[in-house]
């Protein structure tokens, strides 16, 4: 099981969205993805893929991971995109033992 969050880092001119999605596993590992997406006037999405898990060993890691994929794939809309960090977790909390 793991904790997922969507943060936006651009609007296109379309209406379509890029937002990057943060996950934290119980492991405390973590992995970004970024999707695009496009939001129906009844709230509903859909969303689709455009790069896989960017894997880092902490939430900003990842997501400035991702967030540099996200300037190779969209070079002419970098100054707009919304920069790191985004929500950031700290992952599992550590069991003294």
């Amino acid at each position: 099981m793991s904790r997922s969050n969507l943060d936006p880092l651009i609007t296109f001119p379309d209406g379509s969205h890029l937002v990057m999605s943060t996950q934290c596993s119980r492991q405390g590992e973590f992995s970004c993805a970024l999707y695009t997406a496009i939001i129906a006037p009844d709230d509903s999405a859909s969303f689709q893929m455009v790069s896989s898990h960017l894997e880092a060993s902490t939430c900003l890691s990842a997501q400035e991971h991702a967030y540099g994929h996200a300037m190779q794939l969209y070079p002419r809309a970098v100054e707009r995109m919304k920069k790191p960090p985004y929500l950031i977790w700290q992952g599992p909390p550590v069991k003294a033992g």
